[in-house]
């Protein structure tokens, strides 16, 4: 029974002046239509019909308002008309004794009521925007969690060893500040998570408030920024007031280059746009509060080359870590992490999956994990096999097979050529990774593909790697010379790949005898998000044009070693081409069989390397 009176006071309807307001507003505009529902409606006259009325001593009395006329004729029915600017009314009414009454406007309705409606519609977005809702602009929008809410610790996260170590720092002072500070040492404000995208790093910032089991503030960098002035500020200033309100705590901002980047002028003119206040008031509160406050600053971002100075400056941002790649061995306690809940077939082997999958985020590796379940569940197996982690990949890196992509015998044939050159000079060259399938099945854009897995992870590449790379991304377009006189359109992407690579030694590696070892490339180059490929503003136009006769001649020279490593080994290439005709996809160990090397063949060699082939 106290039940149901608690539900009813809960359920009681809050009665505001605003609800007061809104009903005077609905009375005065719906009083004519209530007077006209409870009683007969007035008949509408035009002007002449009314005054015709008038001279027929029909009309017993008017009441004259400043827009309209108002009456009731002599048999008691109601009537009305628009008030006309006519001098000659009143004498005519006057004449046939019509009794005549005028009417005010009313101030209700023309100035009181509508002052009271911009009043109290201010009034009400005035306390919005203080106590929240749909117009609280300056409110922060940061996600609340309690440390244990998030989730996540350290042990969730693979593949981040060093960062992992870096920011256990950070939850030991977060626990036990007075620890590190006993012998006189800050600890930083600030933490800057920098890396590739899909490598943890929000991950890492919620493991880090997990751990350390204090509440986590989390938003966007764009989410401060808005279409009013001075709202991103605002929430700057609401953000690190709330934070500090339940201190020690963690204030995580991903994206952080989105209000974060450098600020200057543009055409000599200075610029205050919402962002730099935005990063202004960023800056402010970063040095207004002290480490015996006990909040801690994480931002993330992919683009630290266009971060501001000031933000990266001792004081805000101390520390950076980076979040690169993982290598084998955090590949592979990425694999057991995301395959704990994962049925596994017993021919799965996660360290082979590791090494297979060189140069993969951990994203990437969740997102193979989650494909290759995917398909296994659509063939109806019971578990995960090795080959459904194979075709994971594969859909991962090449795209989904489009089968309904049909191809004329021509266009096959040519297809098939230019995908066993590219896997021939992969073969013949020492230099490049091994050649694992080479199918003629369209995926994604491509009409075809070779698959190459490398057998380690590699951080550097010398100039000879870099070669035969070339030659590999060129032989499609020297097989398609040789076996039909002519190149086609596919080697377009080929292309454009080797023209970059090829452009990047001489403006970025200094591989150019000719340029010699000097950077021309320009530091706008992201490093996170692959480079640009544009020259320095700084490079004269004779040096350009050197970069562009040097490039092309490094493209030529690898051409040049790909049709003639192809032309002695016409055989293999011919056999390769027929064998993917008809069978369209064909694996590394059958294309071994296929290319012989007798230990006697003399390499052919470049003006600029040495390739041993058979």
């Amino acid at each position: 029974m106290n039940d149901t009176k608690g539900t009813t006071k809960e359920r009681k309807i809050k009665f505001s002046y605003w609800h007061v307001l809104l009903l005077i507003l609905a009375l005065s505009v719906l009083r004519p239509l209530i007077g006209s529902f409870f009683g007969a409606a007035p008949a509408d006259l035009s002007y002449s019909e009314f005054t015709t009325a008038v001279q027929g001593n029909r009309v017993r009395d008017v009441v004259i308002s400043a827009d309209r006329i108002e009456g009731t004729f002599r048999d008691d029915l109601a009537f009305r008309t628009v008030r006309v600017d006519d001098p000659s009314l009143l004498p005519l009414l006057k004449e046939y004794s019509v009794n005549v009454r005028g009417r005010l406007a009313n101030p209700l309705l023309g100035w009181i009521l509508p002052v009271l409606v911009m009043v109290g519609f201010s009034f009400m977005i005035m306390r919005r925007t203080r106590g929240g809702g749909i117009f609280s602009f300056s409110k922060s929008k940061a996600r609340v969690s309690e440390g244990e809410q998030s989730g996540v610790t350290f042990q969730d996260i693979g593949g981040a060893g060093e960062a992992v170590t870096d920011l256990q720092e950070i939850t030991e002072f977060l626990k036990n500040p007075e620890h590190f500070q006993r012998l006189g040492g800050k600890m930083p404000k600030g933490v800057l998570l920098v890396g590739p995208p899909g490598t943890g790093k929000t991950l890492l910032a919620k493991a880090t408030a997990g751990e350390a089991g204090v509440p986590f503030f989390s938003l966007s960098g764009a989410e401060f920024v808005e279409m009013f002035v001075g709202v991103g500020a605002s929430r700057v200033r609401d953000l690190f007031q709330q934070a500090k309100k339940k201190a020690p705590a963690i204030i995580f901002i991903d994206e952080i280059d989105a209000i974060g980047g450098r600020r200057g002028s543009a055409a000599g003119f200075s610029t205050n746009d919402e962002r730099e206040q935005t990063l202004n008031q960023l800056l402010a509160e970063m040095d207004g509060f002290q480490p015996t406050t006990g909040l801690m600053m994480i931002a993330a971002t992919n683009r630290p080359e266009v971060l501001d100075a000031a933000l990266l400056r001792p004081g805000r941002f101390d520390r950076r870590v980076v979040v690169g790649l993982p290598d084998l061995t955090g590949r592979q306690e990425i694999l057991q992490i995301h395959t704990k809940a994962i049925t596994l077939a017993p021919d799965v082997v996660l360290e082979n999956l590791a090494k297979i999958t060189p140069g993969f985020s951990g994203a990437d590796v969740a997102n193979v994990i989650n494909e290759a379940a995917l398909l296994a569940s659509r063939d109806g197996k019971d578990a995960v096999a090795a080959s459904d982690f194979d075709a994971a990949i594969e859909r991962v890196v090449a795209g989904s097979e489009r089968r309904t992509r049909a191809m004329n015998p021509r266009e096959k044939h040519v297809v098939a050529a230019h995908e066993a050159g590219h896997a021939l000079a992969a073969v013949l060259l020492p230099n490049v990774d091994p050649v694992h399938k080479v199918s003629i099945i369209p995926r994604g854009n491509a009409l075809g593909y070779t698959w190459q897995r490398p057998v380690e992870d590699r951080y550097l590449m010398g100039q000879e790697e870099l070669q035969d790379r070339l030659v590999v991304l060129l032989g499609g377009r020297a097989a398609e010379k040789l076996v039909f006189a002519e190149v086609s359109t596919g080697a377009a992407d080929d292309l454009a790949r080797a023209t970059d690579l090829a452009r990047r030694m001489v403006t970025e590696y200094g591989m150019s005898e000719e340029i010699g070892p000097i950077r021309l490339a320009a530091d706008t180059q992201t490093q996170y998000l692959g480079a640009t490929g544009h020259l320095d503003a700084s490079v004269s136009v004779t040096t350009a044009a050197r970069v562009d006769d040097e490039t092309a001649r490094i493209v030529h020279d690898a051409l040049d070693r790909a049709l003639e490593m192809l032309g002695h080994n016409r055989i293999s290439l011919d056999a390769l081409t027929q064998l993917l005709c008809d069978q369209e996809t064909v694996s590394g160990a059958e294309i071994a069989k296929i290319v012989k090397r007798p230990a006697e063949s003399a390499p052919v060699r470049s003006k600029n390397k040495a390739a041993a082939i058979g």
